[in-house]
């Protein structure tokens, strides 16, 4: 689940990354095109090809919600008390971190009155706070009534890129990582956000780039990838919400120990001591 993060700093990042399709959208585009010329056409590559990004959704979904059923998640809401309020939807957006205003501000801009629009004013005020007030005792059943809306469900995608993937998957191409570096970054930054704390996103980068040069700077990207994950870890033990580091040392230390870079199946890990397969 994401930490506090500074919304003006995510903002910028996003402004500068490279807008990649939504799941509905990409799972539609084809794999490859010809040309008039008869050339192919280069398929999205990384994290961002369809099925790699699907791949992700259940990794994640593996330390996040126990299941691989990534899809089934966007009803799920509940407090699980660590400091943010909320934790609810596909990559848990929390009403105190302000990803969760902002994807229901989106969800409202496009479909006024839904059921959690009467809501807004409450969010803005907790926003930053573990707070429930304003919410309870509806808000839940709310959230799972807007769930069964298809457009609810786009914009909990659009927010999921927005905010997360596509900073994730733009910045591991910029440091010349492949498919798993990509995902590494991607799963930081759905727990740890991209605010200003010395745990946040950039600053894990930071951390490793200190360590060991990155791909892009000529280093070797297997010997990049374990500073990355060793940041990540330091800055998992620095709360105790998030002790718990068995999403990076059994399942992606595993895959990067295994070489495979590429993130392909199948794929077996742990996360919480729970065993998970992708064949």
């Amino acid at each position: 689940m994401p930490t506090p993060r500074i919304r003006t700093v995510l903002l910028a990042l996003t402004l500068v990354a490279v807008p990649t399709a939504s799941v509905a959208h990409a799972a539609a585009e084809p794999p490859a095109a010809s040309s008039a010329a008869g050339t192919t056409v280069a398929a999205a590559t990384g994290l961002d090809d369809p099925a790699k990004k699907d791949i992700a959704m259940q990794i994640v979904s593996s330390a996040e919600n126990s299941s691989l059923d990534w899809k089934a998640q966007y009803g799920y809401i509940e407090d699980i008390g660590d400091g943010r309020g909320y934790t609810a939807g596909i990559i848990g957006f929390c009403s105190g971190t302000g990803d969760m205003l902002d994807l229901v501000e989106l969800y409202t801009q496009r479909k006024p009155g839904n059921p959690l629009a009467t809501y807004l004013p409450a969010l803005r005020a907790v926003d930053g706070t573990d707070s429930h007030e304003g919410l309870d005792p509806g808000f839940t059943a709310a959230w799972k009534q807007a769930a069964k809306d298809s457009a609810f469900k786009t914009a909990q995608n659009d927010e999921r890129d927005r905010v997360y993937f596509n900073p994730a998957v733009n910045r591991g191409k910029q440091d010349g990582l492949g498919t798993l570096g990509q995902f590494a970054y991607y799963d930081a930054i759905v727990m740890h956000g991209d605010g200003g704390d010395s745990t946040s996103f950039s600053n894990i980068r930071k951390r490793a780039l200190a360590e060991a040069k990155s791909p892009a700077q000529g280093g070797n990207q297997t010997t990049y990838l374990h500073a990355f994950l060793d940041a990540r870890v330091w800055a998992m033990k620095q709360e105790e919400a998030h002790e718990d580091t068995s999403r990076v040392d059994t399942a992606q230390r595993v895959f990067l120990n295994k070489g495979n870079l590429n993130l392909d199946p199948p794929l077996d890990w742990k996360v919480y001591g729970d065993s998970f397969h992708i064949g």
